[in-house]
């Protein structure tokens, strides 16, 4: 239940503080006030889209607060503990939107997403629209009026689920059996190609290994004859490096003169001498361990254009045939195997079972609904002074299967008696249309979950004592419905349904010649009579006043 709004900056309103109790509260004034404003920020702060033109000019940012009792809202408070959003006796709302555009929600002071403010907003209000008359005439109106009747919305949420889980399947199916013969030619071919591949074996850094070899290997006689000479430069006998080096030493040696610099020379060249050594006897071994083996060399050099001949096949660099093994191996695996199209078959069969099983609860649950959801609304008719008409509900199957079920919701309506129900916008008149809607709304409403009911003027085009009626009808609305506290808002122009309300608000706009305002109060029981009476003439007149007192008494 709404317990209090507070709207700042939101249009023509500076700063509005509006505390809500049970019961039916209604809210008038002058045409062009704003009477829906205070709908409108309401709205907002439910998750309705918004936008800079919201924000009062001159202001940063607009922003909407508005708290809910859950307590007896089970539902509510479940879906906020699976939210981690602090689930209490209390919820709090709130919307910002800035004046660059840039809008803000939370809920209980915690940041979140307009998609969470919106999923507990539709839980808490339920707004019905003065237009809801004009979508009556869409079939689609019409199915989901009878889902909530019947309180199916989860049922049909579900079966939209598995119709389109089978869909996407069945649409799978259709693209590989279309493609059968092209998809079993192109798993031939990866089929061959990936044993290609496979029968060459490639290992990493295989080829930069044989390419080592192989230069090694073409090269043998002239890496040998280098080796000879080179061993042969230092240590191979008179004149070689070795020797210059010792006699290098021993000319050092012989000096009468030891200085430190030439000692530091006597040690450079004793390293030396030593590292040629060292480096004569590894060039010797090495010498001693070549062999030229021709066999080896074509042996690498065949392995090696079978490399290169399978990168050139495939149009890739040879140290890329390992990725390209792997990447036909997963478009192999995506086509499957021959009997995948089988498989899929049977895959769409189990799907089609379950959406025709869930689809089939949905027709059953909306058959009996149906039946009750026309007579109920068929009495408020009878009570809106369309005692004669009648309702149905038509439930027709459609050729094909669809999201939304196995048949076709449509209401249907003989305004007179000895006619048969034809579809409401081949029948109905406008002001008929208007208490259809308002019949379907008062009724489903009777049925609703959502502890509060908003009415954006629902009852245009209705007066006189229908008028009183409805406001009789809204009133019942507001009282306990289910054993919980009732709690229904609604703007109307009509003085009847004002005066059946609980409580009375009033919308003016003021103007200091700079700016309008719009502003918001409670009326207490003169300022009520003479706003009911207002609404009946224009004026409150002595007559006029005398029956707003008359209708505020019968209240």
């Amino acid at each position: 239940m709404l317990l209090h709004l507070s709207i700042s900056q939101f249009t023509l309103v500076d700063q509005l503080e509006l505390e809500f109790g049970t019961g039916t509260s209604a809210l008038t004034g002058e045409t062009g006030a704003g009477k829906s404003i205070t709908l409108d920020a309401l709205g907002l702060a439910l998750g309705d889209r918004g936008n800079a033109e919201l924000v009062r000019a001159g202001s940063k940012r607009a922003d909407i607060t508005a708290t809910f009792d859950i307590g007896d809202h089970p539902a509510a408070a479940a879906w906020l503990e699976e939210q981690e959003l602090d689930a209490g006796r209390e919820v709090i709302l709130r919307r910002t939107i800035g004046a660059d555009g840039r809008s803000r929600a939370y809920i209980n002071g915690q940041p979140v997403t307009l998609l969470q403010l919106r999923a507990l907003g539709e839980q808490l209000i339920d707004i019905h629209s003065q237009h809801e008359h004009q979508s009556l005439l869409k079939k689609d109106t019409h199915r989901r009026l009878l889902d909530e009747f019947a309180h199916a919305q989860e049922l049909a949420a579900e079966t939209r689920i598995h119709f389109k889980t089978w869909r996407d399947q069945h649409r799978r199916y259709r693209a590989l059996a279309d493609s059968a013969e092209e998809t079993q030619a192109r798993r031939e071919l990866l089929e061959y190609q990936l044993q290609e591949l496979e029968l060459l074996n490639l290992q990493p850094a295989e080829i930069e290994a044989l390419e080592s070899e192989q230069r090694q290997l073409a090269n043998a006689g002239q890496i040998l004859n280098g080796g000879y000479q080179l061993a042969a430069l230092l240590s191979g006998g008179e004149g070689d490096i070795a020797e210059q080096l010792h006699r290098a030493l021993q000319l050092l040696s012989a000096m009468p003169e030891q200085s430190p610099a030439l000692g530091e020379v006597a040690q450079m060249l004793d390293t030396a001498r030593i590292q040629v050594d060292e480096a004569a006897g590894t060039l010797s071994r090495h010498i001693d361990r070549f062999e030229m083996d021709p066999e080896r060399l074509a042996e690498v050099e065949e392995r090696l254009s079978a490399i290169y001949q399978a990168a050139r096949k495939h149009r890739v660099q040879p140290d890329e045939l390992p990725a390209l093994q792997q990447q036909l191996q997963a478009e192999l695996d995506d086509i499957g195997t021959p009997d995948a199209l089988d498989k899929l078959a049977a895959d769409c069969e189990k799907l089609e079972a379950r959406y025709r099983e869930a689809a089939g609860k949905l027709t059953r649950l909306r058959e009996r609904a149906a039946a009750e959801l026309a007579e109920a609304v068929n009495r408020q008719l009878a009570e809106l002074a369309m005692p004669h008409a009648r309702v149905e509900l038509a439930l027709q199957p459609v050729e094909k299967p669809t999201a939304s079920g196995l048949e076709e919701v449509e209401i249907l309506i003989a305004t007179n008696p000895g006619q048969p129900p034809r579809p409401l916008g081949k029948i109905a008149s406008g002001g008929e249309l208007s208490r259809v809607s308002l019949a379907i709304q008062v009724v489903t409403a009777q049925t609703s979950r959502t502890p509060t009911l908003v009415f954006d003027e629902v009852d245009v085009g209705i007066g006189g004592a229908t008028g009183d009626v409805v406001g009789r009808l809204l009133r019942q609305l507001g009282e306990t419905r289910d054993g919980r506290d009732g709690q229904v808002i609604c703007v109307t122009h009509l003085a009847q349904v004002a005066a059946r309300a609980h409580r009375h608000y009033l919308v003016e706009k003021h103007s200091d010649g700079n700016a309008a305002f719009v502003a918001l109060r409670e009326l207490e029981s003169d300022e009520r009579r003479e706003e009911v009476a207002r609404m009946l003439g224009g004026e409150a007149t002595a007559q006029s006043l005398a029956h707003a007192e008359e209708m505020l008494a019968r209240s």
